[in-house]
């Protein structure tokens, strides 16, 4: 399954979601990082300022990478993706 995401709270959004299909919480995937809850919800919450160290360990975590490509004309609805 691949998301489109374009602003940090979408960004937040598909971390949330997938954490929770994982079946982990905010707690222990900062065991798994060795970040703090807070720091996690801060992503979750699509607050800006997260590093992007912090994002790419977070991703890893949750097995999941970062694919950059050139934006897609024909954009889907938003509400479609959630």
């Amino acid at each position: 399954m691949s998301d489109i995401v374009r602003t940090p709270p979408q960004i937040g959004a598909v971390i949330r979601r997938r954490r929770k299909l994982k079946g982990l919480t905010q707690a222990q995937l900062g065991e798994k990082t060795k970040l703090r809850q807070a720091t996690i919800s801060q992503l979750e919450g699509g607050e800006g300022g997260v590093k992007l160290k912090t994002l790419t360990d977070i991703l890893a975590a949750l097995n999941l990478e970062l694919v950059i490509q050139d934006r897609s004309t024909s954009t889907p609805d938003i509400e479609d993706l959630f």
